[in-house]
């Protein structure tokens, strides 16, 4: 890909697919089992956190707008994305549909007459 447009433009499945590419090249499928990729996952997670360690949180946005912090961040927001995508994989499950259904059911739970501008989750009805 020659630029961050192009990237943009794949797919899900697109993308899916040439990780898919990749690990097989290096004969890795066979370590990705739904439990090391959740594994993986909560790794890559962690490193992303740790980014944000000690940075107060009126500087965070600040503090990953350039520089090394921000290739830090691309850099760990990538290997997620490959942890997620190879784990859908695995498990079948389709990302977009997940999503939607996911955002369906919070806009049920978190009703934005109860829910604007609050951080804490609204009292049950």
């Amino acid at each position: 890909m020659s630029s961050s447009a192009d990237s943009q433009a794949q797919t899900i499945a697109e993308l899916t697919c040439r990780i898919q590419e990749f690990a097989s090249a290096r004969d890795w499928a066979q370590f990705h089992n739904s439990k090391n990729l959740t594994m993986s996952l909560a790794s890559e997670t962690g490193e992303l956190a740790a980014i944000f360690r000690w940075i107060d949180g009126r500087d965070s946005d600040a503090s990953v707008a350039a520089g090394p912090r921000r290739d830090q961040l691309e850099a760990e927001i990538g290997d997620i994305g490959i942890c997620l995508l190879l784990l859908c994989a695995r498990v079948d499950v389709d990302l977009g549909s997940a999503v939607t259904r996911k955002l369906a059911a919070n806009a049920i739970k978190y009703p934005i007459e109860t829910s604007r501008g609050r951080a804490d989750p609204p009292e049950p009805i």
